[in-house]
């Protein structure tokens, strides 16, 4: 039996299943709205009942949806695990478990000040710091530098098997992969060393003696001490903060670490799912899997459906009158039957172009999934579980 197709750097999965069996990260990325969330905790739930062993998902995202699919109360920055209990209700037994978490910002930061201080005594007055205290939840990359952290962590850690990621937003979520590098550059920066000159040294630059007489006339000179101090707290971690941004893009690189696109089929999202195929491919990052949501039946694409339908468009009349054999209006009943007909034909044009979609889409990632419309919310973790399936059975 020949194997699956190979590329120059080896075999390509032939399904979402055998991608993430070779992975220990799966990050999933995609715009607002296409499932990502729920298709993220939706594969790391097959993988725990299939495949066995330990399974984390972590959701970077704010809102709680995740928490709610899998009956989860206190989900937070601590990783917790799904309760035997939940999959006995979806009546499955899994091969191994199912954990988890989602991303606290403050604790995390206060988590890294301790971790990367040079001393106890740093840490505290950077904990203590008032502009620390106020914008440690909302700085510049804050959220998107910690969410990798957090991951660099918990992969170093050795617990998981395989951790799934449910990320920011799409573009967004570039930010997530470039907060690190971003974040160093920042505390290095020339800004921040003109910004903080003043309070490492009495000395004050003749030519910078005016910035910061009318800085301190509008601010207030305990405002900008604050800033000072916190910068030039933060950069006594510089070294730390350099040190895990490479590791973090080795990371990112590794071969065991692979990437996986939410998106529709809708034109706005079908962009921004492409957008994101591009920057990753630009950076070398591995582009595992498409996941495209809500896509149309196939039976929409089959011809003999399609010329059935048009018989029953061309000869509405005539069939009409034969349902009809005195029991109704034949005119209605025909208005009905055209009505169909023109509704499947319409449907087969859009998944007609749905499927060139999915093919231009398929030159690239390793994996193409479809899963079609469900008509009920997925609220629990048997819902997961259904959906889990029709990824795991798709092919593209």
């Amino acid at each position: 039996m020949p194997g699956p197709p190979t590329t120059a750097k080896g075999p390509r999965a032939g399904s979402l299943e055998q991608l993430l069996a070779a992975k220990e990260i799966a990050i999933t990325c995609g715009s607002g709205g296409v499932g990502k969330t729920t298709a993220a905790a939706a594969a790391a739930a097959m993988v725990a009942v299939k495949q066995g062993g330990k399974v984390l998902v972590v959701t970077v995202d704010p809102a709680r949806r995740l928490a709610n699919a899998l009956g989860l109360e206190g989900f937070g920055n601590a990783e917790k695990r799904v309760p035997p209990e939940a999959f006995a209700a979806a009546g499955v037994t899994p091969r191994g478990e199912l954990w988890a978490a989602m991303l606290d910002t403050k604790e995390a930061w206060d988590r890294l000040v301790q971790r990367h201080s040079p001393d106890a005594r740093t840490a505290r007055r950077i904990l203590d710091n008032p502009l620390y205290q106020n914008v440690s939840g909302r700085f510049v990359q804050s959220h998107e530098y910690i969410a990798m952290e957090r991951l660099y962590e918990i992969h170093s850690e050795g617990d998981y098997d395989l951790i799934v990621v449910d990320t920011p937003p799409t573009r967004n979520a570039l930010d997530f992969l470039e907060a690190p590098q971003r974040m160093a550059d920042f505390f290095s920066s020339r800004f921040l060393r003109w910004l903080t000159v003043p309070y490492r040294s009495r000395l004050v630059n003749l030519a910078s003696r005016p910035f910061y007489q009318v800085a301190d006339r509008i601010l207030g000179s305990q405002f900008l001490q604050d800033i000072a101090e916190f910068f030039i707290l933060f950069q006594t971690m510089y070294a730390g903060f350099v040190e895990r941004a490479e590791a973090v893009g080795r990371l990112l690189h590794d071969r065991r670490t692979t990437f996986v696109v939410v998106s529709t089929l809708e034109a706005a999202p079908l962009r921004e799912a492409e957008f994101f195929i591009d920057a990753l491919a630009d950076k070398r990052f591995h582009m595992g899997a498409v996941v495209l949501n809500k896509v149309l039946p196939r039976y929409l694409l089959d011809e003999d459906t399609a010329a059935v339908a048009e018989r029953m468009r061309a000869r509405a009349d005539e069939v009409a009158g034969e349902v009809a054999n005195g029991a109704g209006d034949p005119e209605q009943i025909a208005r009905v039957l055209r009505e169909v007909a023109d509704s499947f034909c319409n449907f087969e044009v859009v998944a007609r172009r749905e499927a060139e979609q999915r093919a231009e889409l398929a030159l690239t990632p390793e994996v193409i999934v479809t899963v079609p419309f469900f008509e009920v919310d997925i609220h629990d973790l048997a819902g997961l579980l259904r959906l889990g399936e029709r990824m795991w059975a798709s092919h593209g």
